[in-house]
């Protein structure tokens, strides 16, 4: 066992604590890795406020990028020193899902114990199959893709979450096709990342809509065309005349009920509702069905971008050395793990598009 510092959660809606755990060392089909840097989700905050419930004491983060130190027996294609991002999508990569080409929603994923222990021995969850509010984490390999060294751990660490659920929900969900309209409801780190996903994918109108004009403005740093107020009446008459039409693809990238209610108001005929932030367990929405039937719209859906990381995570890797990926951009602030919790309470004021712990 290896002793190492980490951000603990040992009661819903209070403060972590950042003291040393026990890691044990990786086993059979097992990687394990040392970060250098973790982004703090949204996701990371609802579980550690109990929005979704969950077994205490717990260590949240699952955005991160790091090296590995050390290799289980039976592990192909990585190897010591390999510079990775570490995902939380756990895949069995032979089940029905998996072979689908599904894995974020893989029915059978890899059996584990927890790696982690307290100092007497307790064990510690590893919430989110990383636990990665941690100096080191133990995985299985299908949650790690390699990538260059030459990347800067920071801005690769939000690959692993943020960027492909948000690229990936326009390309791989939407299945957005070049000329076609989008709306992004929330320009936070998804959202962003919605919005530079619909230029890349080569969306005629990206418009964003949010709460405040500021969030707006970097909608437009990332490839917004246009901005919409939601707390405008009716913000869907302005996104539809800025458009000239419905849109083709209305991304929900914030867990806010009254953002579900109204998306389908942005829809043209034929499009798409594509559902990525998560509400608290028990928050429900109201539609009327027949107007998805009269109109051929429909629901989706997106859970992490529907990527296959193996292949989509080197793809944005390619598009960000080339520029055309924004990821350096996305960083607000980094933080040592022992201010994690003024990151935290930074994260919650959504003035942050993410903020990063980086670690020694």
């Amino acid at each position: 066992m290896t002793p190492i510092k980490a951000a603990v959660s040992h009661a819903h809606n209070t403060p972590l604590s950042v003291e040393t755990v026990h890691i044990r060392p990786p086993g059979p089909g097992e990687v394990e890795v040392t970060l250098k840097a973790c982004a703090i989700c949204h996701s990371d905050i609802h579980y550690a406020e109990g929005a979704w419930g969950g077994t205490l004491p717990a260590i949240y983060g699952h955005e991160a990028a790091g090296q590995i130190t050390a290799v289980g027996d039976g592990v192909r294609g990585l190897t010591l020193g390999d510079s990775v991002v570490v995902t939380l999508i756990r895949a069995c990569g032979f089940c029905a899902t998996c072979g689908s080409g599904m894995p974020v929603l893989c029915g059978t994923p890899p059996a584990y114990q927890t790696p982690l222990t307290t100092l007497d021995g307790a064990p510690i969850v590893q919430a989110m199959n990383a636990g990665a509010f941690a100096e080191r984490v133990v995985v299985d390999p299908s949650q790690v893709v390699r990538i260059s060294p030459d990347i800067d751990p920071v801005a690769a660490s939000l690959l692993a979450c943020g960027v492909i659920t948000g690229v990936g929900a326009v390309v791989n969900a939407a299945n957005l096709r070049a000329g076609q309209d989008v709306v992004v409801i929330g320009a936070g780190g998804v959202g962003l990342n919605a919005i530079q996903g619909a230029r890349i994918a080569g969306a005629r109108r990206i418009v964003a809509v949010d709460m405040t004009p500021e969030k707006l403005a970097v909608a437009k740093e990332f490839g917004a065309t246009d901005g919409v107020l939601a707390t405008d009446e009716k913000p869907w008459r302005a996104a539809k005349k800025a458009m000239g039409k419905g849109a083709d693809a209305v991304i929900i990238t914030v867990g806010a009920i009254p953002a579900f209610d109204t998306a389908a108001q942005y829809l043209g005929m034929g499009g798409k509702v594509i559902m990525v932030g998560m509400p608290h367990s028990g928050a429900t929405s109201t539609y009327e069905p027949v107007m998805f039937a009269a109109t051929g719209q429909g629901m989706i859906g997106s859970k992490m971008g529907d990527v296959v990381i193996a292949r989509d995570i080197p793809w944005m890797v390619d598009l960000y050395e080339q520029g055309r990926l924004k990821l350096d951009e996305l960083v607000s602030q980094t933080w040592p793990l022992d201010q994690i919790n003024a990151a935290i309470a930074d994260t919650k004021t959504g003035s942050a598009k993410r903020n990063v712990i980086v670690f020694d």
